[in-house]
């Protein structure tokens, strides 16, 4: 494989690159991720190719917090996870902690996928410094997450952690790593409120729900000019929390009529299919993740629902396409992640067994580079790897990497796609 990976391309040289979010029971290492196998996922989960009749998200433009486009700008050099070579370093470890089976797999496999990627350019560039990724599965379940985190923090050879993936989980078993002092680098929790916990050793890789929402808002209302729409959560932690942040910045477009929520894990939706029906909106915004917005889209579709179906990242994974099929055509979504470069996406498929990048795929190779670049600097312990991230500034193939006190990213920006 390549040494390195190169910096962001033009948009036009983009591959797809889905993005995705969030908020699915052990400890230890899952030996179907541990293959880097997308088929070991038991689907084509981080696949970003053509999916039912041809259709796959591409990406579209970059939108600012009032909704206006703005330059994709391809930034400085990108940081790359081989760093200069030949670091040495005792036997140290980073883990992984976010769904890697379940229903919404593919987001925490996207995740661990770009990690493996910098885990082994890192590897074969610094033999004297060898790291190891463990993973440990949660299903994305916060109840599951708990039960992991105490394991994870229980390793004394991991001192840094790329998760957890969902908003729900992240919530769950914040306080369990704040105790530990153990660096929690998240690719894919948006929740607004996971910041303002004062968790000292919390850093978010990506744009949060209340940057997301109102841009995607204002996108559709100001851009878009859609005058009617239905807003619909999964009553998760994340899907709640985009609502919320998302029916402001709509305005005077909400119509409070269609309204609703369902429930993670529900197939059948014709109660709110009839709901958003009566209504005839321009269109529907769903806040939640692919499982279930894949058979919302189609019956909507099946009931004679013409309005633009629209959600954000934790339905934009090629699984959204795979399992809509045709219903997904011309959805809009949204995502805080950052598409694909082709070299990336052609690295990413040698060391994930043909697998193409997907939700996050590029945020877990950036913040996985993050942890090793520390690790080489000869940091060796927990508390000087949060204190590295801590005063981070560097360039990676998603954006730049500069955090607040909050643990925030200093500037950050949406991507849209849409489904073709």
């Amino acid at each position: 494989m390549r040494t390195a990976v190169v910096g962001l391309a033009a948009v036009a040289a983009l591959t797809l690159a889905a993005c995705g979010s969030k908020s699915t029971d052990s400890g230890s290492t899952t030996s179907a991720a541990a293959s880097g196998s997308a088929a070991a996922s038991g689907s084509a989960a981080a696949s970003g190719g053509a999916g039912a009749g041809g259709l796959s998200i591409q990406p579209q433009l970059q939108i600012d917090k009032d909704g206006k486009e703005v330059s994709a700008s391809s930034g400085g050099t990108p940081v790359t996870a081989a760093g200069k070579g030949g670091a040495t370093c005792p036997a140290t470890s980073i883990a992984m902690a976010g769904a890697l089976t379940g229903p919404n797999a593919a987001l925490g496999l996207n995740i661990l996928y770009g990690a493996n990627v910098a885990i082994e350019e890192h590897n074969k560039a610094n033999p004297n410094c060898t790291v190891t990724i463990k993973q440990f599965d949660t299903e994305g379940d916060p109840q599951k997450a708990t039960q992991v985190a105490p394991q994870i923090v229980g390793d004394t050879s991991v001192i840094g952690l790329l998760g957890p993936a969902f908003s729900g989980e992240t919530e769950a078993t914040g306080p369990i790593f704040n105790q530990a002092n153990l660096l929690s680098l998240t690719a894919s929790a948006t929740r607004v409120s996971l910041t303002t916990n004062g968790w000292t050793n919390f850093f978010r890789g990506l744009a949060n729900d209340g940057v997301q929402g109102p841009s995607v808002g204002k996108y559709l209302v100001n851009t878009l000019g859609y005058k009617k729409v239905c807003v619909i959560d999964d009553s998760s932690s994340y899907g709640a929390g985009l609502a919320a942040e998302v029916t402001p910045a709509l305005g005077s477009a909400v119509d409070g009529g269609c309204t609703g929520q369902v429930k993670v894990g529900d197939k059948d939706f014709s109660a709110t299919v009839q709901l958003v029906k009566g209504a005839a909106p321009d269109a529907v915004f769903y806040a939640g993740y692919y499982a279930e917005a894949a058979p919302f889209v189609q019956q909507l579709r099946d009931a004679g629902v013409t309005a633009t179906f629209v959600s954000a990242d934790g339905t934009n994974d090629p699984q959204f396409v795979s399992q809509g099929g045709q219903a997904t055509k011309d959805a809009v979504l949204s995502c805080p992640c950052g598409p694909a470069p082709e070299e990336f996406a052609a690295t990413y498929a040698q060391v994930n067994n043909g697998a193409e990048p997907g939700v996050y795929s590029v945020e877990g190779y950036d913040l996985t580079t993050i942890m090793l670049t520390g690790i080489d600097s000869g940091i060796t312990d927990r508390a000087g790897l949060v204190n590295f991230v801590k005063n981070y500034d560097g360039q990676g193939l998603a954006r730049q990497y500069k955090w607040d006190s909050t643990g925030e990213l200093a500037s950050s920006l949406i991507w849209i796609y849409k489904v073709q």
